[in-house]
């Protein structure tokens, strides 16, 4: 039976990434990129006027519109003009992003562990892929840790992933991403031993990882490139992985990797050795500020990953009050050994 289903695994994703070549061929075919499409349905007041303004004028630039016009941000359709997908991508308003390109977004989650059986804290950016631009960087510095390193007489913090790598990598998933796919959105993953993003589209027709890595550019989404271009969030077209991994280099982080699933591509930060380096010995001495009695509760987890505080109570064979054992268990939480969720009774205590 595993033989019958990994075979019609691979038989689903051979079929998704021949429908996605076919589409990408079609479209390389006819000079066209998806995101320069027109919705013929709508007009410029579908799109967010005054915040597309706003983005611009923070780089000291206007935008009228024959600037839109150029920039493909609104296309011609019959004698009017109608915003492009790129356009609404960028700069549409919620009701009708919801509506004609609901996917076109960014989903955060930071999961317990290494694997997504738990999720800790999730974050769905609501707005355009623009303000994921300084959104998920933020969701991630909540989420990750930091070390410290003196240098002469200065403290200089450490993050735990490289933020430059992590914005342009952000930015490339945002540019590139195949947006006519449906069901699939951009994702950032956060586990305790990596950071995952993940954009929906294969690599471009005719366009490998070793092109990716040399710096070879094939552009996905024309309208998106050209608006970020301008909006000076993206500089040289194909110079992304390179900024990735000097970013990497400089600040002492592993190199990311870069892999191809079905229809998606990820690439995969790792934490920086000091980062990891102090959160072990953080928890070798914290172990001995326990007494026996919460290293009893700890022994508790190592075989399962979560307990309800009945459990732990049942399990400890002691004479405990219910107070003692929250004190306890809030003791552990502070010096970061275990993490709750839920609350009152219906708490589940979980091993970090």
């Amino acid at each position: 039976m595993q033989d019958i289903a990994g075979y019609c695994r691979i038989k689903e994703i051979v079929q998704i990434r021949s429908h996605f070549l076919e589409a990408e061929l079609q479209r390389s075919v006819l000079h066209h990129s998806f995101d320069e499409q027109p919705i013929a349905d709508l007009s410029l007041k579908n799109l967010d006027l005054e915040k597309a303004k706003q983005s611009f004028q923070k780089i000291g630039r206007d935008l009228d519109e024959e600037k839109m016009r150029s920039l493909g941000i609104t296309v011609p359709v019959a004698k009017r003009f109608s915003p492009s997908i790129g356009g609404l991508i960028l700069f549409g308003k919620q009701t009708e992003r919801q509506q004609y390109i609901h996917d076109a977004r960014v989903s955060c989650a930071r999961f317990l562990g290494n694997d997504k059986v738990e999720i800790l804290d999730r974050f769905d950016v609501e707005g355009t892929i623009l303000d994921a631009v300084d959104a998920v960087p933020k969701f991630v510095a909540r989420n990750t840790r930091l070390a410290a390193e003196i240098r002469g007489m200065q403290r200089e913090d450490i993050s735990e992933y490289p933020p430059v790598g992590i914005r342009e990598a952000l930015i490339n998933a945002l540019v590139h991403s195949d947006y006519s796919l449906t069901g699939s959105r951009i994702q950032v993953a956060i586990f305790d031993n990596r950071l995952e993003i993940q954009n929906p589209g294969m690599l471009p027709f005719g366009f490998t990882l070793e092109d990716l890595k040399q710096g070879v550019s094939r552009v996905r989404n024309r309208v998106i490139a050209r608006v970020f271009s301008e909006l000076r969030l993206m500089e040289a077209w194909g110079s992304g992985y390179k900024r990735i991994i000097e970013a990497c280099r400089s600040g002492g982080y592993p190199e990311p990797e870069w892999k191809e699933l079905g229809a998606s591509l990820r690439v995969t930060f790792f934490p920086h050795p000091k980062t990891f380096l102090e959160r072990t010995q953080k928890a070798t001495s914290n172990t001995e500020e326990l007494i026996p009695r919460q290293i009893s509760i700890l022994n508790q987890f190592s075989e399962v990953d979560n307990l309800s505080f009945r459990q732990i109570m049942e399990n400890l064979h002691l004479s405990i009050s219910e107070r003692s054992l929250r004190y306890d268990l809030a003791h552990l939480k502070n010096l970061g050994f275990l993490i709750p969720k839920g609350k009152g009774r219906a708490t589940i205590w979980h091993r970090r």
